[in-house]
């Protein structure tokens, strides 16, 4: 892997907010709003060089959610290297790449607004792991207070193709344990700790230790308060929503999350997996992803 093939897109908006995305994986690892303040975790012990899959930040989770499949877990597309098709304030060639089919859901509004795009398609070495032909795109665009992510995924073979996938978006917390999520109330989920599928009846779900929860068919609207601010978790196209902590006792089988960094970090992201999305031959899927962060002044040490 080239030295060039490693080093991040940086994008920064006129308000100050900024995004730093690795090719590796079109991985987004930093997001800072315009009050300086980071709204995702990374670990410390993040792997930046390419050897392995980068903890933390918004990983792009596709063609296999997790280990549940033949596929290495979580898939390929995180631990493999995009091509940048372009990246800065608005240069006209980034939106020009987007069809009005990635846009169904949501428009990022200006034209200017500072975004990147990324491309994966298919390679012996995809193949070799999934038998198809395909062209996937990541668009990243920095909005005021917002982060927006658009996943296309494009069959580009001669037979149909199912997969799942998620965007494992890692939220920075001052206190994973006192936070709340709202917006689950009704869902049913499967628990990936007590194996036992359930309803969500709380409006609230307070996280106090390690949670792994498959909510299918999730509202496309969900919110978490930790301390005094809110993050919204925004999402269109993904049938899904998985929340996910790995809890103190859990830490240590990661290999690459410091002790005691659970606290810190707590993932709502959307996602397909009850479900695998089917797409025709010449067809292509679109979802989308936005996060949303209040504003309060505070001073950044």
């Amino acid at each position: 892997m080239s030295a060039h093939g490693l080093q991040p897109v940086r994008l920064v908006a006129a308000d100050g907010s900024r995004a730093v995305i690795y090719p590796f994986g079109a991985h987004v690892t930093s997001w800072r709003t315009a009050n300086g303040r980071e709204q995702l975790y990374l670990s410390g012990e993040a792997a930046l060089d390419g050897s392995a899959a980068i903890r933390g930040g918004i990983p792009v989770i596709f063609p296999q959610f997790a280990s549940e499949g033949p596929l290495p877990k979580h898939g390929f597309a995180r631990t493999a290297m995009w091509r940048v098709l372009d990246a800065g304030n608005g240069l006209p060639a980034v939106s020009e790449r987007w069809d009005a089919a990635s846009r169904v859901t949501h428009d990022p509004g200006s034209p200017h607004a500072p975004s990147a795009g990324f491309e994966l398609v298919d390679s012996p070495a995809t193949r070799a792991l999934w038998p198809h032909a395909f062209r996937a795109l990541v668009r990243v665009t920095l909005l005021p207070r917002a982060l927006d992510l658009a996943l296309v995924v494009e069959n580009t073979g001669s037979a149909s193709m199912a997969f799942t996938a998620a965007l494992h978006t890692y939220l920075a917390l001052d206190d994973a344990f006192r936070a709340e999520v709202w917006g689950l109330q009704g869902h049913p989920y499967r628990d990936s700790i007590t194996r036992v599928p359930a309803v969500q009846d709380e409006p609230v779900l307070r996280v106090t230790g390690a949670v792994n929860r498959v909510y299918a068919g999730a509202p496309g609207q969900i919110s978490v308060r930790d301390g005094g601010r809110t993050l919204g978790v925004e999402a269109a196209g993904f049938r899904d929503a998985v929340v996910w902590n790995p809890g103190m006792e859990g830490e240590g089988a990661l290999g690459d999350m410091p002790s005691g960094d659970s606290r810190r970090m707590l993932c709502v992201e959307p996602a397909v997996v009850e479900q695998p999305i089917v797409v025709l031959p010449g067809e292509r899927w679109t979802a989308w992803h936005c996060l949303t962060a209040e504003i309060r002044a505070e001073s950044v040490t």
